[in-house]
């Protein structure tokens, strides 16, 4: 008889922000839905400078295997080293990121670098 092991079914774990000037999240809602998430978090308001409990808590639970997913970097991080900050978080957790309208995975190898190409370019227009 073979015994074959499953691999843990990777959870889908979405995330929407919604600006104050923005109107609704629906189209993120309908993106993460469509792109399989099954739970998503959403967090209001301006994420210039505030803090983001949502984010906060949401990264803390994370489980080994769970994949957080955001439409677009921006609604995810403010800053080249947060979106770097909250990644390393994840990946201490054992979890994943993935950007759908970007070609960023951290499950992957070309996402992984397609991130690393993409912060290198960020830093350095930035000086």
């Amino acid at each position: 008889m073979i015994h074959s092991q499953k691999k843990p079914i990777n959870r889908l774990i979405g995330y929407a922000r919604v600006s104050t000037d923005e109107q609704a999240n629906d189209a993120q809602l309908i993106e993460l839905k469509a792109a399989g998430c099954h739970q998503i978090f959403g967090e209001y308001g301006s994420g210039a400078s505030g803090p983001r409990p949502v984010l906060a808590g949401l990264v803390r639970e994370i489980k080994a295997g769970d994949v957080l997913v955001v439409v677009r970097l921006d609604r995810l991080a403010r800053s080249v080293s947060h979106l770097l900050q909250v990644i390393e978080q994840l990946e201490e957790a054992g979890a994943n990121f993935r950007s759908l309208n970007d070609p960023i995975d951290t499950s992957t190898p070309q996402g992984v670098f397609s991130l690393q190409v993409w912060a290198l370019s960020r830093n350095w227009s930035a000086h």
